[in-house]
């Protein structure tokens, strides 16, 4: 309790410190802080990506039967799909409550941005990876977490000695990640000071902007924080967890997701904080976890439903009722595909008004603010993603295993 209470103080004092030194704005300053930034990310991005494989096959090579994989999965799959249509519900109603695209009309368009247009074919390709190693070296995270499936489900299907061994190798790799996770998140305060540093450089340079997209970003902003403080809190109080004793329990997590804009490079951490902190069995938190932060991406959805009406809107697009339900579903199902897709929701947004023959003008204009956007989105997901897991966790502890779960598949 005393260490906690220490590293809390500590984040504290980094972030007073990050305010001040970011409004300095020394060079040698600005320059220490993106040095450090950019090592604490590249070490945490370095762990993040073995942690998703091995915490999925340790995790799967360790169950009884097929039957129980089935029994996770199918409840991690629906959380995440209800509260990525909920977020894109509510992302809507906020446009439709605050309409940005009545102020539209003041926006000095003078930015233009470009976009490498993907397919979802191409994505839906490229999730199945021709190399092993290729997929951790192009940081293919769909690509990793299919590899990690299909090994540990094929794992369920051997004879018991040889699934055993290969799941103590699997689980003793995954032990020692998490403990370097350990002594890296030691390091934390002095990564904060750089993100909030940086932060503070990023404002001051895009503030004279601000009052051209006030509205629109209210609308994101406001639908990230509804998200996050009502609809999130309202489903886990359904489910008989007390949200504000969640939400403690990940707040450093929290923390390093916003200040870091990387959910994968906050999973081990996030990993740490829902089992020692949130008490969520290991087993669940191993499996649930790397699943959920590739697939649900509720910030995500918010983003691109907002910003395609808003966009599209300011350019002359009309939309009815039914097109507005058609874009919640567009919305959901972008997001859940977003995560092979570099800076995800930007360019999924983009790609979808090029499709639209909208001008990509005004998208310029939002890209300086985007880095404000993505790291709310991200906290926003990480929050999204420990309270799906809480919740599977709260309803399996209830529910006994599948018939199957007993017999031997040897």
């Amino acid at each position: 309790m005393q260490k906690r209470l220490l590293i809390n103080l500590l984040v504290f004092v980094a972030m007073g410190l990050g305010l001040f030194t970011g409004w300095l704005h020394l060079p040698w300053l600005d320059a220490s802080a993106d040095f450090v930034s950019s090592i604490f990310l590249r070490l945490l991005q370095l762990i993040s990506l073995p942690i998703i494989f091995f915490a999925i096959t340790a995790t799967l090579s360790g169950m009884q039967s097929f039957a129980e994989v089935k029994q996770m999965g199918k409840r991690v799959l629906g959380y995440t799909v209800l509260t990525t249509i909920l977020a894109a519900s509510v992302a809507l109603s906020l446009f439709l409550i605050i309409d940005p695209v009545s102020q539209a009309s003041k926006l000095e368009v003078t930015a233009e941005t470009s976009v490498q247009q993907a397919s979802y074919l191409s994505l839906l390709t490229q999730m199945i990876p021709d190399n092993f190693v290729e997929a951790f070296a192009k940081g293919n995270v769909i690509g990793i977490v299919f590899m990690a499936i299909a090994l540990g489900i094929g794992m369920l299907f051997l004879p018991s000695s040889q699934r055993q061994t290969l799941h103590q190798f699997f689980a003793s790799i995954f032990a020692l990640l998490l403990k370097l996770t350990g002594a890296l998140i030691t390091c934390m305060p002095v990564a904060i000071w750089a993100f909030v540093a940086l932060l503070v450089k990023e404002f001051q340079h895009n503030y004279e902007n601000l009052h051209h997209l006030w509205y629109y970003l209210l609308c994101v902003v406001g639908a990230n924080l509804i998200q996050g403080i009502v609809v999130l809190p309202a489903l886990l109080k359904w489910k008989g967890i007390p949200p504000l004793k969640a939400f403690r329990a990940m707040s450093p997590a929290l923390s390093m997701a916003f200040f870091s804009k990387s959910s994968n490079a906050t999973l081990p951490l996030t990993m740490q904080n829902i089992e020692t902190r949130a008490k969520v069995s290991k087993k669940i938190s191993s499996f649930s976890l790397p699943l959920c932060t590739v697939i649900n991406m509720n910030g995500c959805a918010a983003f691109i439903l907002i910003s395609t009406l808003f966009v599209a809107s300011s350019y002359g697009h009309s939309f009815g009722a039914f097109d507005y339900l058609c874009w919640i579903l567009i919305a959901t199902l972008a997001a859940i595909g977003n995560a092979g897709v570099p800076m995800g929701c930007f360019f999924l947004t983009s790609a979808l008004l090029i499709g639209m023959d909208v001008p990509l003008y005004m998208m310029g204009l939002i890209l300086p603010f985007y880095t404000i956007l993505d790291m709310i989105e991200t906290a926003l997901n990480v929050w999204s993603d420990s309270c799906v897991v809480m919740v599977v966790d709260k309803e399996l502890a209830t529910e006994p295993l599948p018939v199957e779960s007993s017999q031997s598949l040897a």
